[in-house]
């Protein structure tokens, strides 16, 4: 097996487990030790994974975010709430905006029967889902292109950005500490702190696990989002501590997405 077939699958094994000891990935590849440290440390430098204690893992930290693939399989009937909860905002005609989350990304899902429509987005993903959906005009920020975020970032995003007005914004954040947004990634932060100043209404949607974490970049106080989108398991404890220091919170549970849903039907 070549160094890069072996990577790719250390990675393949990382995205089912979220991580992985250097003894089991030895034995599995049947490798020395010694090259799975040269295969994680290649990865590593990458912005692939991070290293632990005797092992490797895909779950985020204070500097590291996941790779795209691994978030897409976390919390998913709850993001899949939100989303459904965030196309309900949008009208037919508006100009919607999209960033590389996967938790904002799954409202492209839900927009494909509320036409016509503008999408902008950086989210390779959300372009993939709606461009050649009649009614949908798709316009796909260009950049660099980030493997690991599946979106595209950098000068020319952001000037893009600059040049570009929408009716709402679906954003979204790595980690939430206090009533702060944080991120991991700083041209991450860039691209949605412009993503902000384009909307005339910007709504942040992250799933209750995020909330309680910190990370190395801050992104902004959740007051200057219009709305904060989160799952009802957030604790009424923490929901009231945000609405008390001015964030307009919105727990969506399972009973509002059966709404959305039945409505949808209709």
């Amino acid at each position: 097996m070549r160094p890069e077939e072996r990577r790719q699958g250390i990675m393949d094994v990382l995205m089912e487990t979220g991580a992985a000891t250097v003894e089991d990935l030895s034995q599995r590849f049947a490798v020395s030790r010694m090259t799975i440290h040269r295969d994680l440390d290649e990865l590593e430098q990458g912005g692939f994974l991070r290293k632990v204690h005797g092992g490797a893992s895909l779950q985020s930290s204070m500097q590291f975010e996941s790779d795209f693939r691994y978030r897409e399989k976390i919390a998913t009937a709850e993001k899949r709430r939100l989303a459904a909860h965030a196309a309900s905002m949008v009208e037919p005609g508006q100009i919607v905006l999209i960033d590389d989350g996967s938790t904002a990304g799954g409202v492209a899902a839900f927009l494909k029967d509320i036409r016509p429509l503008t999408v902008i987005t950086n989210n390779l993903g959300v372009v993939d889902a709606l461009c050649g959906t009649p009614g949908i005009e798709v316009i796909c920020l260009g950049g660099q292109y980030s493997k690991k975020f599946n979106g595209f970032f950098g000068i020319v995003t952001e000037e893009a950005l600059a040049s570009l007005r929408a009716d709402v914004a679906f954003l979204s954040t790595s980690a939430i500490h206090g009533v702060t947004a944080f991120h991991q990634d700083q041209e991450v932060v860039q691209a949605k702190r412009r993503m902000m100043a384009s909307a005339t209404t910007t709504v942040l949607m992250v799933d209750h696990g995020k909330f309680g974490r910190s990370a190395i970049h801050l992104y902004t106080p959740l007051a200057a989002f219009d709305a904060v989108l989160t799952g009802a398991e957030l604790s009424e404890r923490q929901g009231q501590q945000l609405t008390e220091a001015g964030v307009n919170l919105i727990r969506v549970g399972e009973a509002a997405h059966k709404t959305i849903k039945d409505e949808e039907a209709a």
